[in-house]
């Protein structure tokens, strides 16, 4: 659930305080304060090196606090899990940006199919095209395992 819908900050700005941002995930500040020793969840830093919690960041305390009271899941565990999910959105992030560049590729060159041929080379076809078969002279021999 954000906290923010529609207009005015979003999920990544740092607006709270650790008090404030403790109320909000329904946390004492000292667990706050472990989690960032541990990398759970990172707040940005001001100047003065206080911290400011992101809705995003109060999102993921409450997700911290799910996880280890009603799954039963240790904090390495959850640690765990967090840079997998992190991974995760990386790799979604990044198959986005390769298939938005492929169909900009494919629309400036046309459309371009890729096939193996006889030699077990691939080869390059246009659309509607099948690739050249050869008669292999090839002999496969099988035999049973006893």
């Amino acid at each position: 659930m954000a906290i923010f819908d529609g207009l005015g900050p979003d999920d990544e700005t740092p607006l709270f305080v650790i008090s404030v941002a403790a109320e909000l995930a329904g946390m004492h500040a000292q667990t706050l304060r472990q989690y960032d020793r541990l990398g759970l969840v990172s707040p940005s830093r001001t100047r003065g090196g206080g911290r400011r919690y992101s809705p995003r960041d109060v999102t993921q305390l409450r997700e911290v606090q799910r996880l280890s009271q009603e799954e039963g899941i240790s904090l390495a565990g959850i640690q765990r899990i967090l840079e997998l999910e992190n991974q995760v959105e990386a790799l979604r992030a990044r198959v986005g940006e390769l298939a938005k560049a492929l169909d900009r590729a494919e629309a400036e060159r046309g459309r371009r199919i890729f096939a193996v041929g006889s030699g077990g080379d691939a080869v390059m076809l246009r659309p509607g095209q099948r690739p050249r078969h050869h008669r292999s002279q090839a002999l496969v021999v099988w035999e049973p395992r006893a």
